[in-house]
């Protein structure tokens, strides 16, 4: 398929849906290489708020997104192809049709109230981004903040867009309840990396005050270099490291790029197309890192990568943690100040 790039998108184009017979592809008379793609909203209807994860190379059970769907633009995201599910393309339309949730923070407050509820920590949000630039005036994600504190119900975050700090008073009382950690998730500090790679997050100085900020307010915040694409930003991994230290981060992860269906030629189109010169190297190594292939999907390698590169990048990643210490201190977050449904008094009687 013909890549007609927009300026301020990740994607160049719409990959047909695995799951339709019939496409549209823009003719290259048709294309506008100025052309505005506007960012289109929709209701989401979904009626429970909590998805449940049982994959054993994740770390939270329980997963909660306000939207589906992320303007972010990342080219390397994972979640794309879930867009097809909602008869979307994973390229330009996951970037550009947006399904909202305006009754999350009900339905999750619901979840709350059920007796078979256990206080658990869940992930906000491990598909796509709390905070893209539409909880800028949605605040669904606050919301939702409100709702966690309501119940003492401890929640995990993790984000690429500064807008985080906007919420920095919700979460300093979680905090104070040991009920929250955040994360930022900083890929690269090459300004121009990071607008071709995830156009519309937030820049890498802003993301750094960002966790300055958080930190600053007794929030347990840290970082993580997700992807680590190899070839392309794994040397910046000491430099990001040495950064986010100084800025306040107490904890680090990272994952290694994953390509699940589309993604794969989302990805290498945009490659090719952008870092011409590189493509070749970096290609290779995810084959280096992938057993010859481009993904792999199987548990206990997906996130990690397997051979010689791989376990060069985790030995760096571990002895720059260990250098500017980070991940010394377990964290836990509190599951025993749970309150309950609000009437669960009324009960005894």
């Amino acid at each position: 398929m013909t890549s007609h790039p927009s300026k301020s998108r990740g994607a160049g184009y719409n990959p047909t849906n695995r799951f339709e017979t019939k496409s549209y592809e823009i003719l290259d008379e048709e294309f506008d290489p100025d052309r505005k793609i506007v960012t289109q909203y929709f209701r989401d209807t979904s009626k429970s708020a909590l998805a449940k994860n049982d994959s054993p190379d994740i770390g939270f059970t329980y997963d909660l997104n306000p939207y589906r769907g992320c303007e972010h633009g990342c080219i390397y995201c994972y979640a794309r192809p879930s867009h097809e599910y909602l008869g979307f393309s994973s390229g330009l339309d996951f970037e550009t049709k947006i399904m909202v949730k305006p009754d999350i923070h009900l339905l999750l407050e619901k979840e709350f109230q059920k007796k078979s509820w256990k206080p658990s920590a869940v992930s906000l949000a491990g598909n796509t981004d709390c905070y893209q630039p539409i909880e800028r005036k949605l605040e669904l994600t606050r919301k939702c903040l409100e709702v966690f504190l309501k119940y003492r119900n401890p929640v995990g975050i993790i984000t690429k867009n500064a807008l985080i700090t906007r919420d920095i008073d919700l979460l300093s009382e979680l905090a104070s309840l040991r009920l929250v950690n955040a994360i930022m998730t900083i890929t690269t500090l090459d300004k121009h990396l990071q607008q071709s790679m995830e156009p519309r997050t937030s820049s890498p100085e802003q993301k750094l005050k960002a966790i300055e900020a958080l930190a600053k307010a007794g929030i347990n915040v840290g970082v993580s270099l997700s992807p680590v694409i190899p070839g392309l930003n794994d040397s910046e991994m000491p430099a990001i490291l040495k950064r986010a230290s100084e800025y306040g981060a107490a904890f680090a992860s990272f994952t290694m790029l994953r390509l699940p269906l589309s993604v794969n030629e989302l990805f290498v189109e945009w490659l090719q197309r952008k870092y011409p010169d590189r493509a070749d190297k970096v290609i290779n190594r995810i084959k280096d890192i992938r057993e010859g292939k481009m993904n792999s999907a199987e548990f206990g390698k997906r996130m990690t990568g397997t051979g010689e590169i791989a376990d060069s990048i985790a030995q760096l990643f571990e002895l720059t943690c260990k250098k500017f210490g980070f991940n010394e201190i377990e964290y836990r977050l509190n599951k025993d100040i749970f309150i309950g449904k609000p009437n669960d008094q009324l009960d005894l009687f």
